[in-house]
């Protein structure tokens, strides 16, 4: 124990020694942390600094830029939601176009887009130039002239006129407004129906004008008609009337409701009045049925 007290006694001259190492280390830690030591002064060049913040700016923007989603050429008629969304369309005007090609219409210029969605100018400049519209639209090929005459054709007697059903192509194309195309989608109609039941369903061929129509009847009618065998309205069953045509499932099932509400039909008219039956189509499905 008196060694161990022995080792911590110092003389007057010794703790003096200590105090001024101790001294010593304090003053250079200061002027080690509060003075520089370097000779060498740094210079800025403020304008190559704005040089180089520029073209970091720049490239910045250029980045920005790149990840924009990029605009190809589109047909405006098949805009979604999401890419209208991207084209930065409102909701308003997205919704304006799908009604307008509900009803089965089709925009065919960039000024009816405008005049359909009523987007504002600047957003119209931005994506017309995208806009790409089929060939037929853009290029559209002349119509056929025909001479004022051919067009007041008059009608021909019954014994003069073209069975609808086995007229040609030529003969067809014989009749004015009709071309390749139309004689075409007639034949192609009549083929896959095998046959006329009646002229009326030149209605149903697509594209078929009235006034063509008009000029047909002038020149063919219906000589060895397609046999079909009509059902009773009042007392067929929802599997019978499913086929005849434009008549589905649902249809026949709110035909067979309504003529036990109303104790059957009295006439075809009343079909009118059945939910969701195609109105349109009255009088082709009429050639299928009967009321008694």
């Amino acid at each position: 124990m008196k060694n161990i007290k022995s080792h911590f006694k110092f003389t007057k001259e010794q703790r003096n020694g200590i105090f001024l190492l101790l001294l010593l280390i304090v003053t250079f830690q200061c002027v080690y942390a509060y003075v520089s030591f370097s000779s060498e002064e740094i210079i800025v060049n403020s304008k190559e600094l704005q040089l180089f913040q520029s073209e970091i700016d720049s490239l910045k923007l250029v980045e920005i830029e790149n990840r924009k989603p990029k605009i190809y050429p589109f047909n405006p008629n098949f805009i979604t939601d999401y890419k209208g969304y991207t084209l930065g369309m409102t909701n308003e005007e997205i919704d304006r176009l799908t009604k307008f090609r509900a009803k089965d219409q089709w925009v065919n210029s960039a000024k009816q887009f405008q005049q359909v969605t009523k987007v504002s100018d600047s957003l119209f400049n931005k994506i017309s130039p995208y806009f790409k519209f089929p060939d037929w639209v853009t290029n559209p090929k002349p119509k056929k002239q025909y001479s004022k005459s051919f067009n007041t054709s008059k009608p021909k007697t019954e014994a003069e006129k073209i069975d609808l059903n086995i007229a040609t192509a030529t003969q067809l194309q014989k009749v004015y407004g009709i071309g390749e195309a139309y004689s075409e989608r007639i034949i192609k109609y009549r083929t896959k129906q095998n046959g006329f039941v009646s002229i009326i369903e030149l209605n149903q061929v697509y594209g078929l004008k009235p006034e063509t129509i008009v000029e047909l009847k002038k020149s063919f009618s219906l000589k060895t008609q397609k046999a079909i065998i009509a059902i009773n309205l009042n007392t067929a069953s929802k599997s019978e009337l499913v086929t005849v045509r434009f008549i589905d499932y649902e249809i026949a099932h709110n035909i067979i409701e309504y003529r036990t509400l109303h104790e059957g039909f009295n006439s075809f008219e009343d079909l009118i009045k059945v939910k969701d039956f195609p109105i349109k189509k009255i009088e082709i499905i009429k050639l299928y049925l009967r009321l008694n």
